[in-house]
């Protein structure tokens, strides 16, 4: 009687394997009656935020999408990957275009080899409009930011093939992407059933759906960066091979098989913008700025705040890059630029915790607009007084909760990631965590100000 082998790995619950469950995502309600209620909800937003009152206090266009979307957003990516993306209104709306008058081409080859790129720079161009032009804090701004998305949706989906502006123009894409590879839902292909696969629908399409909007393919795909859940896969496959699986968070990152460097760069530029995002919103910021306007000889806002903005970026940048040179000398195994790539992962479950931290802060001191504004819809007149859910030592305590998880989840990162380093190597990127977690437990500790 043979043993059994007590070190073989365990293989994931698989979700689909619950009846109800696998009926409903192989059904064509899924994800379709998400993606029109968001989508009705969304254009009530649009319509608001371009007609509605131009005070953000009031707006409900401005409170659903910064003060309960924006915060929302880290906390799908981390229970759900990128579920959300399945049900974005853009990628709707590109779905609905591509149906009526798309032409089908395939996705340009600048696109497929620098969309990452693109992906990066418009996310790191909102953040620094919202900054210099408010825009969080002009209704009629965001309205007309999600128009110009909109626009862009429909432009690319004319033209080019699947989810192209998803794929390489979203500026979600990237922090949706480095944050998925985060979370505790994983969707994959069955190796042993899909080499024996000839028709290879997952990926081609079927008259029962079309083939991966993302342009996956389930037999190779080891990451949840770019898998949508949509659905797609599980109604193509005729072999019952796709598994939709609970993980623990941060797993993916401990064996990356094929790190990049615009992915890890943006990580540790998220870390970067959260820095900006705390410190703009502190007492503070008006003596950082007449700082820098003594060095500038100039009090323009937009010179200083980029020459900040600019800064904030570079530091975790250049921190990260002094960390992976440290541990090269210290014995650890590849190059500089190779250690800098793959360590820069271990950013990801920090910058979640500083982003969750930050946008905490916004749905708890002003939850009670999102009720009040959605009233206001139908009428109601509300006198709005106090807009805090809990107090402020209430939050800040959850912030540094938060903060110590996130540490903790990227020092433990870093720990697998350099698991045949050692110690004395992998002695930098602990450092590193500690000095990040510092800075924003320290600019989570100062009091803010509300957005709206």
């Amino acid at each position: 009687m043979s043993m059994p082998n007590k070190s073989a790995p365990k293989t994931p619950f698989n979700l689909l394997s619950i009846p109800i469950i696998k009926k409903f995502i192989k059904s064509k309600w899924y994800p379709g009656i998400f993606q029109w209620m968001v989508l009705i909800v969304f254009s009530v937003i649009v319509f608001e935020l371009v007609a509605g009152t131009v005070s953000p206090h009031g707006n409900f266009g401005t409170t659903m999408t910064w003060v309960l979307w924006w915060p929302l957003i880290p906390i799908l990516f981390i229970a759900t990957g990128r579920f959300w993306c399945a049900i974005c209104p853009f990628g709707k709306v590109s779905d609905i275009v591509r149906k009526l008058v798309g032409s089908e081409r395939p996705m340009p080859k600048f696109l497929r080899k620098y969309g990452i790129w693109l992906i990066d720079l418009f996310f790191i161009a909102i953040t620094y409009s919202d900054h210099v032009w408010g825009i969080v804090e002009s209704p009629r701004g965001s309205g007309y930011l999600l128009l110009l998305l909109v626009t862009m949706v429909v432009a690319t989906s004319v033209f080019y093939e699947r989810r192209t502006f998803c794929k390489t123009l979203c500026f979600l894409g990237g922090l949706a992407g480095n944050y998925s590879r985060s979370g505790a839902l994983e969707l994959r292909g069955t190796p042993d059933i899909c080499k024996t696969c000839k028709t290879q629908s997952c990926f081609k399409g079927s008259d029962k759906a079309e083939g991966c909007p993302m342009f996956q393919f389930p037999r190779t795909m080891d990451s949840s960066a770019e898998c949508n859940i949509c659905g797609n896969c599980v109604k193509n496959c005729p072999n019952d091979s796709i598994r939709l699986s609970l993980r623990v968070p941060t797993k993916e990152l401990w064996g990356l098989k094929n790190p990049k460097l615009e992915h890890a760069s943006l990580a540790a530029v998220i870390m970067g913008i959260v820095f900006v995002q705390n410190i703009t919103m502190l007492e503070i910021w008006e003596d950082i700025l007449s700082i820098i306007s003594s060095f500038t000889g100039t009090s323009n806002y937009q010179v200083n705040f980029t020459i900040a903005f600019i800064f904030s970026m570079a530091l975790p940048i250049l921190l990260l890059l002094g960390a992976a040179k440290l541990a090269t000398v210290l014995g650890m195994p590849n190059s500089v630029k190779k250690n800098f790539t793959l360590f820069g992962y271990a950013f990801i479950p920090l910058d979640l915790a500083g982003h969750l931290g930050h946008n905490l802060f916004h749905i708890i001191t002003e939850g009670k607009a999102i009720w009040f504004n959605s009233l206001s819809l139908f009428g109601s007149k509300v006198t709005t007084g106090d807009l805090s859910l809990a107090s402020t030592s209430t939050v800040q305590l959850l912030q540094y909760l938060i903060i110590g998880i996130g540490f903790i989840g990227s020092t433990y990162t870093a720990y697998k990631m350099g698991k045949k380093a050692t110690f004395k190597s992998m002695l930098p990127y602990y450092a590193l965590m500690l000095i990040l977690g510092i800075i924003n437990i320290y600019l989570f500790s100062l009091p803010m100000s509300h957005r709206v």
